[in-house]
């Protein structure tokens, strides 16, 4: 029950529907009491009744509240709790989970002062504030460290065997001719990983060159070069004919990754590099430039060219946007591994074995287990459902911290907060009606007298009309026209 200026006022009473502290102030409630067919917020017209408020332009179609009531009110002893863009509560639960911040882990002043061991937390929340921007930092320093090539050296260790099959006389079942195969494999020393990398996975291409005049100038050649579709293998073999000894070489090409290249032997012997990554080579190449102060001091966009530069670029003076496209004609393929083998053809040694090390660069463990490092989530879900149920407690402390404020304030002085409570009531019911008026006025009965009130009266007695009619429908259960 709301009360106007101390005078009871009963909901759906004429008193409790007339509002506005002068006729032309009036404005309906929205929802109340409309007739069929009306347009919401719009007037009951009535005999020599004016319609709508000069005061009001955009009367019926205005906010429910009038304009200059600021829509959040906090009461001393109440709080009423608003979502965003009027959102009911639990309306985006999952999105203000979110969006709750380190701020919201904080005790407030006045809890701590009430709870002196409370300070035991605030010094764990600055540590974990520490904490979180130290994780924070390495995450970053881990991204920018994996984006750059990680590699380590290992040994490959190469076998080369082959086998010998002599041929059979005539009449004899089998094959009429000598023949040999050879097999080329390999596998990694001492390696840390289970996985078990294929052998052409280290290489780019192959090429094994027999012996010309045996075998022609268009057989003496197999190579095997890596493709998009390529599939890889753990070896590979070569069977030809023939029942002599046969020297042949091996020409390999590691599958350097990112890319190598073999610099002009003048720019390798200027720079210190010989066969490198381009990002390596342009580094190697800034330094040089830097160590000698061969950049313009006036123009910085520009290079000067040293003695050294001018025989190797042929121009005195370059800009640093064309070092690039000189720098890619100074440039080749790195050189190839080239291993000379016998294949031998002696009946008494039917296999023979050689082996050949060599460095290959891998990609370092550490490079897999920072990558897993990133995407673990496990460590995270964890840490998310942790940080939920800190806020919910502080939350919860809050709330508990309100109601004891509250029932200090009634202890205190009951009278006064029974007073001041009710007034607040009183103001909230007014702001959630829009029934905000002059309470000064609304005691006097000559405010009662006024033009609005008629039509207040005749809008409750339409509206019981309306609820009666209802009622006998249901009881009769017919519909009245």
């Amino acid at each position: 029950m709301a009360s106007r200026g101390g005078l009871p006022v009963a909901p759906g009473s004429p008193m409790h529907l007339m509002r506005g502290p002068s006729p032309a102030g009036y404005r309906a409630l929205p929802n109340l009491y409309q007739r069929p067919g009306m347009i919401h917020g719009s007037r009951m017209a009535l005999p020599g009744m004016q319609v709508g408020s000069p005061m009001h332009p955009g009367y019926g179609g205005g906010s429910p509240i009038r304009p200059g009531i600021n829509p959040i009110i906090m009461e001393p002893f109440r709080k009423r709790l608003l979502t965003p863009q009027g959102h009911p509560p639990g309306a985006n639960q999952r999105r203000g989970v979110k969006r709750r911040k380190m701020a919201d882990k904080v005790l407030p002043q006045r809890i701590r002062e009430l709870v002196p061991e409370s300070q035991a937390y605030m010094d764990l929340l600055a540590f974990e504030r520490k904490l979180d921007q130290t994780i924070t930092r390495k995450r970053m320093e881990i991204q920018e460290a994996i984006k750059k090539p990680l590699t380590q050296k290992r040994k490959l260790r190469i076998y080369i065997s082959n086998t010998f099959t002599p041929g059979k006389p005539d009449g004899e079942e089998g094959e009429r001719m000598s023949a040999w195969e050879l097999r080329v494999e390999g596998k990694l020393l001492d390696d840390p990983t289970k996985q078990k990398r294929k052998f052409s996975s280290f290489f780019k291409s192959l090429v094994i060159e027999l012996d010309r005049d045996l075998y022609g100038p268009d057989n003496h050649l197999v190579e095997w070069h890596r493709m998009s579709t390529t599939q890889e293998t753990d070896g590979f073999q070569v069977k030809r004919p023939g029942d002599i000894n046969v020297k042949c070489t091996l020409l390999l090409m590691l599958d350097h990754q990112p890319p190598q290249y073999k610099l002009d032997p003048r720019l390798a012997r200027l720079l210190g590099v010989h066969t490198q990554t381009r990002a390596n080579i342009m580094q190697a190449l800034w330094l040089h430039i830097k160590t000698n102060k061969l950049q313009d001091s006036h123009d910085k966009e520009y290079i000067n060219c040293n003695r050294y530069f001018r025989q190797i670029f042929n121009c005195i003076r370059m800009k640093f946007s064309e070092i690039p496209l000189k720098l890619a004609s100074l440039l080749q393929h790195p050189d190839p591994i080239i291993i000379n083998h016998t294949i031998s053809v002696d009946p008494n040694d039917q296999k023979k074995t050689a082996c050949y090390d060599i460095d290959v660069e891998v990609d370092d463990p550490l490079k897999s287990q920072m990558s897993n490092f990133l995407a673990s989530t496990t460590n995270q879900q964890e840490t998310a459902n942790l940080d939920i149920k800190i806020h919910e407690t502080i939350e919860s402390i809050n709330q508990l911290k309100t109601q004891r404020d509250f029932m200090l304030s009634f202890s205190n002085n009951p009278q006064e907060f029974i007073q001041d409570w009710l007034k607040s009531q009183s103001r909230d019911l007014k702001i959630m009606t829009d029934t905000m008026g002059n309470p000064e006025e609304e005691r006097h009965a000559e405010f009662y007298e006024q033009a609005w009130a008629q039509e207040a009266v005749s809008r409750h007695i339409f509206f019981k009309v309306q609820q009666r009619r209802q009622e006998l429908e249901q009881v009769l259960g017919i519909r009245l026209t």
